[in-house]
């Protein structure tokens, strides 16, 4: 027989007294990711290799602390590197729809957006001071008086000219009439018409010459018009040249180390020279511009062209920037183009142009989510063209589904030099490494994080640390040093492995904040073993309401379990239930029926379609076994049926393989098995019993119904041998089998578990092919040999009749 499985193979404590402390606040804080050595060197060949294309994919499952991990280790790595250049957007003064980008050491992008400001209200200033000055309006009045002068003579010129042919020069709106005078009276129309036809034509005459003479008088005038007009503009120009000049030479000279600012200081200044209406004080420019249309703008927003957006500013950075975004829509990424409402019609200027969080990580590090990455339209293709293109250009998403936009900007794109870590599961890294030919690519480095490390005396130190750190960042009550080894015990349960602790931080932390809780209410100074327990406990009974009913209705008959009887055929297996947020065993009946037949291994859930394809699976390699250990010498002639007894759902998995088998076998020998033992475990075709999943769980379930109904000293679970590594069952189970009220046996093969479960010997198979009389095998051989004949007899007997009847 089996030795059942060792009091202290049940559950790995840990010692308090080995970690060498007696709260957590006497130890120091972890520093970097801890249990993650994989996953760290992935994040250091990603983040130093400069190539294209190595961008950094963190997978691995929720509550592992990736996300924790990734930014701490990247804004420990940041603090090294250089601070990246700020950026801004200026006024594009030749194509106002293409602002342009202007890179700048980090903090210099504010100063000269200041610097422009005080520009600009400098100007307002000096300008028309100047335009106001008695110097200027000195020069300005010479010019016009010259010019005056030279009008007014070849105004008089032309009316001398005039009466000298017997013609007045007469001014109307309409320009200058030439009017005819005899005896130094003008003609009207009707004396004029009552001239003779040689008067009226030597008029004429004389008329058509004067005119044409006047026309190049009048075009000579309109030369010195435009002239004087040159020279006024040219006036001004200068005055207002000699009034920004000091300032703007001063900023020239201050960033002549970058040609970019400079070009762009060297537009606003000629600019500025061709607008000069827009500085001039309000009643004069409305007396320069009474003849154009009144603007709808108030005055001082046409001088926003003049203005810097400083999109990105790094002057508080100390090293390159860590960028989180967890709400990656296109917009957020990859900035937008703000539009503002102006007598009902939407607006928009280099101004209101707004940074995304890739501009903000530009020559740092960006974080993002995988999932949410492909939720977001347009957000996943617009990484992949970022990465690819080197650049980020901002573009209104509406434009690439092909609606209509209000006319927008087109700015320069900034160029890209990001590291970019995506986080997710690796089921979403598999999709998309399968899906996507680009991911392969572009993200070339998986950083994967495992689920659990193993248990050592260093590790534990190390989780030791962690625990302090949650404590310190949120404030709670320090920990025992045996309330810690509660924790390390858990993380054991949690990673299903005496040899490994969970890496699920966020759990772990969960744990800590309601074992504070428990501390607090019961103002305790320090956080215990026992307020961690109750917090374990409290977060059991918070969803076990379903487990609770469950075992309700097995203890008063409505769900039919046996825990202390014999029977053949009849076998209570465990399986696991799942509800998302907690898990527990169950026992559910097993029964099998055994006659002569061909049909061999019935399956009923299989055929009413309430088995999943692993569970059929199972059930298939059962005929294997029975084939292999059975049939050498014979046919397998028998019909059998199994069951989950008062089963409505489907099942899956092939735990419960060895468990049909133990049934089958126990129907075919007619040796009763003990109910007060529970199976589990899967079988191969050799009849070895093989790992499964959920060992504590379903430990822990049979032995919530044997309590429930009675615990009698007989009652156990047969689970695998390769399982007692994954053991680390409640202390009430141990304290249970510890005194002998419950019992846990580890099997290797079939035969062990026949042993355990009927009192029997198994049998070993002779050289001659038969097995030892009375032993289990020898029993079930001897039945199906049974069943072949009587289907042989059968078989024969009616070939027998069938020939009676076609001689009849």
């Amino acid at each position: 027989m089996p030795q059942e499985v060792p009091v202290e193979s049940l559950r790995k404590l840990c010692d308090p007294q080995t970690l060498g402390f007696r709260t957590s606040a006497d130890i120091s804080p972890a520093e970097g990711i801890i249990g993650q050595a994989r996953a760290l060197r992935s994040l250091q060949f990603g983040l130093g290799i400069k190539e294209q294309g190595f961008n950094i994919f963190a997978a691995g499952p929720a509550g592992t602390g990736k996300t924790t991990a990734v930014k701490g280790f990247l804004e420990q790595l940041a603090k090294g590197r250089e601070v990246p250049p700020d950026w801004c957007y200026v006024n594009n003064f030749r194509d106002p729809y293409r602002p342009k980008a202007i890179s700048l050491p980090p903090g210099r992008g504010k100063h000269l957006q200041e610097d422009m400001r005080r520009l600009v209200e400098s100007n307002k200033r000096e300008i028309p001071k100047a335009l106001e000055s008695e110097q200027y309006a000195a020069k300005r009045e010479e010019t016009l008086e010259s010019f005056n002068k030279q009008r007014d003579n070849l105004i008089k010129q032309l009316g001398q000219r005039a009466q000298e042919e017997g013609f007045l020069l007469q001014a109307t709106p309409a320009g200058i009439l030439v009017v005819p005078i005899i005896e130094d009276k003008p003609l009207n129309d009707q004396e004029f018409m009552s001239l003779s036809q040689e008067q009226k034509e030597a008029i004429l005459q004389k008329r058509e010459a004067l005119e044409a003479e006047m026309k190049g008088s009048m075009r000579q005038l309109r030369n010195w018009e435009r002239n004087v007009n040159d020279e006024l503009q040219k006036l001004e120009r200068e005055t207002v040249r000699f009034a920004e000049e000091p300032l703007i030479n001063e900023l020239l000279e201050k960033y002549n180390d970058l040609p970019e600012v400079v070009t762009y200081l060297r537009d606003v200044q000629n600019d500025i020279l061709d607008n000069i209406s827009q500085f001039r004080p309000e009643e004069e420019g409305h007396r320069h511009a009474q003849t154009a249309p009144p603007s709808p703008w108030p005055r001082d927003a046409t001088l926003r062209k003049y203005e810097v957006n400083v999109v990105v500013d790094n002057s508080e950075l100390r090293g390159s920037p860590v960028i989180t975004e967890f709400n990656p829509t296109y917009n957020n990424l990859f900035g937008r183009i703000e539009k503002e409402a102006q007598f009902g019609a939407f607006m928009t200027d280099f101004t209101l142009i707004r940074a995304g969080a890739l501009h903000r990580a530009n020559g740092g590090y960006l974080v993002t989510n995988a999932e949410e990455l492909l939720r977001n339209l347009f957000s996943w293709d617009g990484i992949k063209r970022a990465i690819r293109n080197k650049e980020i250009v901002i573009e209104e998403a509406g434009e690439r589904l092909g609606f209509m936009v209000t006319k927008s900007l087109l700015p320069d794109p900034i160029p890209l030099n990001t590291k970019i870590v995506i986080i997710g599961n690796p089921y979403t890294y598999h999709l998309l490494y399968s899906l996507d030919e680009e991911f392969k690519e572009l993200f070339k480095v998986k950083a994967d994080f495992d689920s659990r490390m193993d248990r050592t005396a260093e590790n534990i130190r190390a989780y030791a640390s962690s625990i302090c750190t949650v404590c310190c960042k949120e404030n709670l009550i320090p920990l025992t040093a045996a309330g810690v080894a509660k924790i390390v015990e858990h993380g054991s349960r949690i990673a299903e492995d005496q040899e490994k602790i969970s890496t699920r931080f966020a759990e772990i932390a969960d744990i800590m904040r309601e074992a504070n809780f428990w501390a607090t209410q019961e103002k305790a100074e320090e956080v215990g073993a026992s307020h961690v327990q109750r917090a374990i406990e409290e977060r059991v009974y918070r969803s076990n309401l379903i487990q609770e009913r469950i075992e309700e209705m097995i203890s008063n008959g409505t769900i039919v379990i046996d825990t202390a009887q014999e029977a053949v055929g009849q076998v209570n297996g465990l399986s696991v239930i799942s509800l998302g947020d907690f898990a527990f065993g169950r026992p559910s009946r097993i029964t099998a029926s055994v006659g002569v037949g061909r049909e061999g291994i019935t399956d009923i859930e299989r055929e009413v379609k309430l088995a999943g394809r692993i569970y059929s699976k199972g059930v298939m390699i059962i005929g294997g076994y029975l084939t292999e250990r059975y049939a050498q010498d014979k046919p397998l002639s028998l019909s059998s049926r199994l069951v989950f007894e008062q089963s409505y759902e489907e099942i899956e998995g092939d735990s419960a393989s060895s468990t049909e088998l133990y049934a089958i076998l126990s129907r075919l020998s007619s040796l009763p098995i003990k109910q007060g033992i529970a199976v589990t475990g899967s079988v191969n075709q050799r009849g070895e019993v093989q790992a499964i999943g959920g060992v504590n769980e379903k430990i822990e379930g049979f032995f919530g119904v044997c309590k429930a109904k009675g615990l009698t000293g007989d009652q156990g679970v047969i689970i695998p041998a390769s399982n007692v590594r994954n053991l680390m069952l409640k202390e009430e189970v141990v304290e249970a089998v510890r005194e002998g009220k419950f019992h846990i046996y580890p099997v290797k093969t079939i035969d062990e578990g026949m042993e355990i479960l009927t009192g029997a010997k198994a049998g070993v198979k002779r050289e001659d092919g038969t097995f030892e009389e009375d032993t289990v095998n020898y029993r079930v051989d001897k039945r199906l040999r049974e069943l072949a004949k009587g289907l042989r007899d059968f078989l024969k007997e009616e070939r027998e009749e069938g020939k009676k009847k076609e001689e009849e």
